[in-house]
């Protein structure tokens, strides 16, 4: 009896668990549901108080159309390529130089305006505002491009800016010609109106980002601090407008980088006795090495989903997103584990959720019979926010695991500091604010920069870097960059002038309008 009444005590104990568990449950998914239906969809700026600043209006008729996409097919015919730190197109450099002075005659005479070429081929203009206790800003761009061959299947030939459907084709269309272009004529159009800033602020152009940006953009970091010059934010290329590239996404949604990825560079190398291939040991150097570089692509680096500002971008979009990643991407909170193992089976998306490895190259033998006494691996990693360069080191040398292989940090850094996303973000606002007067009908949100470019040599500088071109990416376009068939449509160069053509009057809002506004820009 005792037994019996033992075994019932258990079972009802277990019914109430179960009936616990069922109620938890429940409430749990009713707080998730409630969340991803209460979103408010009209999420975007606090526009109640913004300071009313008189902007021009950028009239572009057939002539000046004619001029611009003419001036900007020109910029693309200068081969201004980077093949290495030590191997540069200067003579191009120097045609470019001349091409510029020629089609912005107006930036290059006007007295508002103060232009210095810096390390011989880079650029800097300092354009004086009216209120010199406004902090200025920087906007950057790079003249150089990566090297493009007609016989890797190019539609165009790359440096011939030839039409296609309505797009010019060529290297530097995307990367960054279209920048460069768009914020020189964007500011020459300004000044023939006879705009005069308020808030000053520079330009900056590096020949060298395309190689690390050693001598441009850190040479103009050295004047700039040289000159106590501290800057309200930086804006230089990186992400875009995403049209249908994000999977389950409603409409456009235009990224703003606030952060990049670190980056390393690690050899890998094995020695070993050299001899005749006919009495080969049981282990080559060769077969040491690609026993290693086995086990790094085996073993990725820990995923860390969640822990970088990839999840600022998850959550600005949340509301955007249909059933049911609206539901998972508005409770992070729970469901950050599942979303970031779903993102990892792509290779562009696993770029965001942690330090990506990649075996780049792979040297090895000097004949066919001669086993060799030297192999040699180059491997490339761009490390995740969460990450540090010393963790990534520690962690291949413990995936490697193996004494023989010698292992050699070329080059590297961390990841870049975050930059702001509060409403009192000067830079991020009026970047976003810009982007939503260009296209109200874009979602705007952080993101994370996997490449990496020449504004972070300014982080001495600034709190806040931005990096951002409003270039409409379709799926597949990201492949252009550095790739086949880079190109851009005529009517997204348009509004890029457009866009930094308001950006650079935006600017001129002496603070931004309280936080905690009732109302919304729709």
């Amino acid at each position: 009896m005792k037994g019996t009444d033992t075994k019932n005590g258990i079972l009802r104990f277990l019914k109430c668990l179960s009936i616990s568990v069922a109620v938890v449950v429940l409430v749990l998914f009713s707080v998730v549901l409630l969340r991803a239906l209460s979103l408010d969809v009209h999420v975007g700026l606090k526009v109640a108080r913004w300071e009313q600043t008189r902007n021009l209006s950028l009239n572009i008729d057939h002539s000046r159309r004619t001029e611009l996409l003419d001036h900007f097919k020109e910029s693309i015919r200068i081969p201004t390529v980077s093949y290495s730190e030590t191997d540069i197109n200067t003579t191009a450099l120097l045609q470019f130089h001349r091409f510029l002075r020629r089609v912005f005659p107006t930036v290059f005479s006007s007295s508002l305006v103060h232009h210095e070429v810096v390390a011989n081929y880079s650029h800097l203009f300092w354009v004086q505002g009216s209120q010199p206790e406004l902090m200025p800003y920087i906007l950057l761009a790079h003249i150089d491009v990566v090297p493009a061959s007609e016989s890797d299947g190019w539609d165009a030939p790359p440096f011939s800016a030839r039409e296609i459907d309505g797009f010019i084709y060529g290297r530097g269309t995307l990367d960054d010609k279209a920048s460069l272009m768009g914020t020189l004529q964007a500011l020459e159009y300004l000044l023939i109106e006879g705009y005069k800033p308020r808030r000053g602020f520079y330009i900056g152009l590096g020949h060298d980002e395309e190689v690390s940006g050693l001598n441009g953009a850190m040479n103009i970091v050295r004047l700039l601090k040289e000159r106590n010059v501290q800057l309200l934010f930086v804006l230089d290329e990186g992400l875009a407008v995403l049209d249908g590239v994000i999977s389950g996404l409603k409409g456009p949604a235009a990224l703003i980088g606030i952060s990049e990825k670190g980056a390393a560079t690690v050899k890998l190398s094995v020695s070993a006795p050299p001899g005749h291939s006919s009495m080969p040991p049981r282990e080559t150097s060769i077969g040491i090495l690609a026993a290693a570089v086995k086990r790094l692509e085996d073993n990725p680096m820990p995923r860390f989903f969640g822990y970088g500002p990839e999840r600022e971008t998850f959550e600005h979009l949340a509301h955007q997103f249909q059933m049911p990643i609206k539901l998972v991407a508005s409770n992070l909170w729970l469901f950050s584990p599942m979303l970031g193992r779903v993102l990892e089976r792509k290779s562009d998306t696993n770029a965001l959720v942690r330090t990506t490895t990649a075996v780049t190259m792979f040297n090895a033998g000097i004949k066919r019979n001669v086993i060799p006494s030297l192999a040699e691996a180059y491997v490339n990693l761009r490390i995740h926010s969460a990450h540090s360069l010393q963790e990534v080191l520690d962690q291949i040398e413990a995936t490697v695991g193996d004494d023989r292989v010698k292992m050699e940090l070329l080059d590297g850094f961390d990841p870049l500091p975050v930059s702001s996303i509060e409403e009192r973000s000067f830079g991020f606002q009026i970047i976003k604010k810009t982007v939503l007067e260009l296209f109200p009908t874009v979602t705007v949100a952080p993101g994370v920069c996997v490449g990496n470019t020449d504004s972070r040599h300014f982080k001495d500088l600034t709190r806040d870097i931005y990096r951002f071109i409003p270039l409409w990416f379709k799926p597949g376009d990201s492949k252009r960059f550095h790739g086949v068939n880079e190109r851009l449509s005529k009517k997204n160069f348009e509004e890029i002038v457009h866009f930094y053509f308001s950006l650079i009057q935006n600017c001129d809002t002496r603070k931004l309008p309280e936080p905690h506004s009732s109302l919304h820009e729709f």
